[in-house]
């Protein structure tokens, strides 16, 4: 069984936004590589990948050759419905290691062959993977169209509308997070025991261990795993970062703030 996790007030300046609008965190879930489609009542299957363009537009990359191709082709008006499940997983070891996920449901439908240099040129643009070299021989492009949006993070449930989700954007420190927390965490000990010095006294106990566990446009968010049970908190930046080139200043400003 999964240890209890919570959330703890952050120790940002008071009335500040910690937390983007549901829409672009689902848009940023969307956009973790490991994913779960399921098509007209069929066992799971994992997509070669998958993509949500910048126009908002949902691609799937199957087999030409498998199971989900054919259930499209074989249904009566080629769209099936489909739910594409992706989960955002810690880029660090933890016990709890699933940060959300999101539910895209809809219709699969397959893109027309005279829209298929475009699609995968718009695929590739977010997620220039090598299997779309073979769209048209190995490879098969389909198109989501999107009917729900469900984001779940804990045990919260937001359902988002298809137009807002199409309409927003990814955070921005999408491309860099990964390889930032993997790095603190591996080798700068030191950053992580600052950060936790900027926790509010008696949060953080003499058994507990402090893991970074996200990083977005508004700050870092560390998870304070106990004996039993964890704790996630933020560490707001003083404003919202709007590219990966300020992020460098911004956490030298974090390290160096007073509690």
């Amino acid at each position: 069984m999964t240890a209890p996790h919570d959330s703890a007030p952050s120790p940002g300046a008071a009335g500040a936004v910690l937390a983007a609008p549901p829409a672009e965190r689902a848009r940023t879930v969307a956009a973790r590589s490991a994913a779960a489609l399921c098509v007209a009542g069929r066992e799971p299957a994992r997509p070669l990948a998958h993509a949500t363009t910048a126009e908002g537009q949902v691609l799937v990359l199957v087999p030409t050759d498998g199971e989900v191709a054919a259930t499209v082709e074989g249904s009566p008006d080629r769209d099936p419905s489909a739910l594409l499940m992706v989960s955002d997983r810690a880029p660090v070891p933890l016990r709890d290691p699933v940060r959300a996920r999101v539910w895209l449901s809809g219709w699969l439908t397959p893109v027309p062959e005279r829209d298929a240099r475009t699609a995968a040129l718009a695929f590739a643009a977010v997620r220039p993977v090598g299997d779309l070299l073979d769209v048209g021989r190995t490879t098969r492009l389909l198109r989501l169209d999107l009917a729900e949006v469900v984001l779940r993070e804990g045990e919260r449930c937001t359902e988002i509308g298809p137009g807002d989700y199409a309409g927003a954007g990814p955070d921005p420190l999408l491309a860099v997070e990964t390889r930032m927390l993997t790095h603190v965490d591996r080798c700068h000990p030191e950053v992580l025991a600052t950060l936790a010095g900027l926790l509010p006294a008696g949060l953080v106990g003499e058994d507990d261990v402090v893991r970074p566990l996200a990083l977005d446009r508004f700050g870092y968010q560390l998870r304070i795993e106990r004996p039993r049970g964890s704790t996630d908190v933020r560490l707001a930046f003083p404003r919202p970062l709007t590219c990966p080139g300020q992020l460098h200043a911004a956490t030298q400003r974090l390290l160096h703030s007073v509690p």
